[in-house]
């Protein structure tokens, strides 16, 4: 699916704000950048912010517009990198390995302001409890667990599993808002029950609560899931750009 043109002006506000930019700081560097008719790639024409008490080094390209945010001594040893680079966590790594530099990695954006509705072959009876949400978490590899961050996303929409007597949980869709805006979602699926659908219908369950709050939907994704980045597609979320951060010591 397609984004409305006034979709991603909001999601241009939101990261906006989420970086401590102005308001309408991607808008007019894409203005800028289209009237200029210059490569957007270019390590001068990425909108920059100096925080020197800042704990990481966000790079982020969203709909083609670039914007990297850190102390000055990183934006400086970035200056010369073009984005293409830039986006690429052993990048980021490099350039802060003496500042203790670690941890994050890069992820895939995606968005929609719409999506299908997945309907259930079965009736399933869905928790927002986060008692559900936590066993869930027992039941995965941590490393699942760290990237999903169910914990960090308020409102969860857990699938249990419909026929022991014990109910257990199967998957989790769950989102946080961002400045009142965005819908920032993740998904958690029991290793036994994963590519069985369970994982897309909680996402669905989940992306609809959040569009009926008045929320864009935004899907992160770390690169190299594969399993992620081809439910987004599947979901019918658009690509919309690349984020990668690390950790300053």
């Amino acid at each position: 699916m397609t984004l409305e043109p006034t979709s991603a002006a909001i999601i241009q506000l939101a990261w906006a704000r989420r970086l401590g930019l102005d308001d309408d700081a991607f808008a007019s560097a894409a203005a800028r950048l289209t009237a200029s008719a210059v490569d957007p790639g270019e390590p001068g024409n990425r909108i920059t912010r100096v925080d020197d008490s800042a704990r990481a080094l966000v790079f982020l390209r969203l709909f083609g517009v670039s914007a990297l945010v850190g102390p000055q001594w990183a934006l400086d040893a970035a200056a010369p990198i073009p984005d293409t680079e830039l986006a690429q966590h052993v990048t980021l790594l490099t350039i802060t390995r003496s500042h203790g530099g670690h941890g994050l990695g890069s992820s895939a954006l995606f968005f929609a302001d719409d999506l299908p509705i997945k309907q259930p072959s079965d009736e399933l009876t869905v928790s927002q409890g986060n008692p559900e949400a936590i066993s869930l978490e027992g039941l995965c590899p941590p490393d699942d667990v760290n990237e999903v961050g169910l914990q960090g996303l308020e409102h969860r929409f857990t699938i249990m599993h419909p026929e022991e007597d014990q109910p257990t949980p199967v998957a989790c869709g769950a989102y946080s808002e961002w400045e009142g805006i965005l819908a920032n979602m993740g998904v958690l699926v029991a290793p036994p029950w994963r590519r069985r659908g369970v994982g897309t219908l909680a996402a669905s369950i989940a992306a609809h609560e959040a569009l009926a709050s008045g929320l864009t939907l935004q899907w992160k994704a770390d690169v190299s899931n594969t399993g992620a980045l081809a439910m987004a597609r599947s979901l019918g979320f658009a690509t919309g750009g690349l984020h990668a951060s690390v950790l300053l010591g």
